[in-house]
Order: structure tokens, then sequence, then C-alpha cells
């Protein structure tokens, strides 16, 4: 059952917001530039590997209703607190590049925005409140986005 909802919160969640609205956007017609597909295939990759973790280390999804019952910290969760978000950035710039639009750059730095404001206001601290100690030692020794 877990493996369900896994799958279906990663097409419903960052399949909508990296996927779906981005070919929304994305003008009618218009040829996709192939400088776009390196960042958008990195960042789907890396986007499987941190939903991987999730299920795997944390037993839990990506989804609110169904979150990690252990703290990830492995894979990437060792390099950022959030590679799951930069991964969906990272394909939003690719989607960006490929199809060589304002409108999709302007989606991108608006989710940054709204991931930004997510992590720092409500999922850092419903972590520190879930996990306690482990959460202050894991914040205190991996930065939240890339770099301090």
């Amino acid at each position: 059952m877990l493996f369900a909802q896994a799958v279906f919160a990663f097409v419903a969640l960052p399949g909508i917001v990296a996927i779906a609205i981005p070919l929304w956007l994305a003008p009618e017609g218009a040829p996709f530039n192939m400088w776009g597909f390196l960042p958008l295939a990195t960042g789907l990759i890396l986007l499987l590997w941190c939903v991987r973790d999730f299920y795997v280390a944390g037993r839990g999804t990506l989804a609110p209703w169904t979150p990690p019952r252990h703290l990830v910290q492995v894979g990437l969760y060792r390099f950022s607190r959030n590679p799951m978000y930069v991964a969906v950035l990272l394909m939003l710039v690719g989607w960006a590049i490929g199809f060589r639009t304002g409108s999709l750059w302007n989606y991108a730095l608006m989710i940054a925005v709204v991931f930004y404001v997510r992590v720092v206001f409500f999922e850092e601290p419903w972590l520190a409140r879930t996990h306690g100690e482990d959460f202050v030692r894991y914040k205190a020794r991996v930065p939240r986005w890339l770099v301090v």
C-alpha cells in the first residue's frame, strides 16, 4: 500500500508542478532547445533518487499525508536538506531553457519562493517537533539547499 501511495504522490505532486504545468505554459508548437534536456533529465533522475530514499530509508512518501517516519539522511540528503526541491527547480530550469520563454522562468522563480516559504515556515518546524535532537544535529551539518 505504501508503494502505491508513493507512486501516486510522485505523479500528483512533482508530476503536476514539474511536468504538467511547464508543458501547459510552454508556447504551443515551440521547438525544444536540447540544452534544456540536461537540467531536465538530471533533475528527474535526482528527484526519483530522493523519492526512493523517502520510501526506503524514511518508510514514507513525499506526500504530506504519508511523510517519512524516519528522518532521511542518506543519499542526496547528505548534501542538502531539500534535494527534492532542488531537483524540481532543476527540472523547471530545464523547461525554461528548452522552450526559451519568460513564462517558464517566472514560474520557476515563483516555485522557488513557494518552496523557500514552505521549508522555512512549515517543514523545518515540523521536522524539529517530529525528530527533535536528530533534526537539530542534521540541520547543523547539512545546508538547507546546496550551500549555507
